[in-house]
């Protein structure tokens, strides 16, 4: 079982590249599932329908979500009518959508649960018990299970990585959109990595046409932000598992754009 995992999309940037590079990545990782973080494909904040069927219509099996997640108002019925895609579990109830999913492919069965991280960010619920929640809800129905921790704070991923360990396949981080370097299994088999990091302009500020992000913090102004298309890379990782709910390996992914893309 390979688990391709693409680190948040911003933009059309992001969104070309991911589609273009999607076939050849899922072939040469032979991967099972493809699970992206589409929070900031739509303009840089948030997923539209119409993009959402695009990333479905192209193999994409899952599609994990943020704090950006309400920010088209034409994705809320969306959410509450397809399952694979996901906002975090640990919202309030009574917004749309839900937090996690079950895929099946060649008869292995991924449990996929999205969560967003409390300090720093809004969100509803506190993400360890959501977690625990949703994992109880799970339990008996997957062979292995992959949290996209959505959250601002390294110590709070690190932390959710270690509460998770030995019980689900995969913790990867998102949100920074800057890839960390501490890809790992964790002792209890559970693999790991603080954030995944973009898939988007990395000649930009996260994502952000430079002079714009510039602009904002050197006038101390509000600025209208605009998603960059300078030098795309693709970011993600793929993790490897034999076993039920176990890592053997994960991979990290950095992928330029090729020669000639636009």
């Amino acid at each position: 079982m390979n688990i391709l995992f693409v680190g948040d999309v911003v933009g059309s940037a992001g969104r070309r590249l991911l589609l273009r590079l999607l076939p050849e990545l899922r072939e040469q990782h032979d991967a099972t599932f493809v699970v992206v973080n589409g929070e900031n494909v739509a303009g840089g904040v948030g997923i539209t329908p119409k993009i959402a069927d695009e990333l479905f219509a192209h193999g994409v099996d899952v599609i994990t979500l943020g704090n950006h997640t309400y920010r088209q108002r034409a994705i809320y019925p969306y959410l509450d009518r397809h399952d694979a895609i996901l906002r975090p579990a640990n919202f309030l109830k009574s917004q749309p959508g839900h937090g996690h999913c079950v895929v099946e492919r060649a008869g292995v069965r991924l449990g996929v649960v999205n969560l967003s991280g409390n300090l720093f960010l809004k969100a509803g619920r506190p993400a360890f018990a959501e977690a625990d929640a949703a994992l109880h809800a799970l339990r008996g129905r997957v062979d292995h299970v992959l949290v996209d921790m959505h959250a601002e704070a390294t110590s709070e991923k690190v932390a959710i990585g270690w509460h998770l360990d030995g019980r689900v396949t995969a913790v990867v981080g998102t949100h920074t959109h800057v890839p960390t370097a501490d890809a790992r299994v964790l002792p209890g088999g559970t693999a790991y990595i603080t954030d995944v990091g973009m898939t988007g302009a990395r000649g930009g500020v996260i994502g952000v046409k430079k002079e714009l992000a510039i602009e904002s913090l050197v006038t101390q102004m509000p600025v209208r932000f605009e998603p960059s298309e300078d030098d795309p890379w693709l970011m993600g990782v793929v993790i490897s598992g034999t076993s039920p709910l176990r890592a053997d390996r994960i991979e990290q992914l950095l992928v330029p754009a090729p020669a000639g893309f636009r």
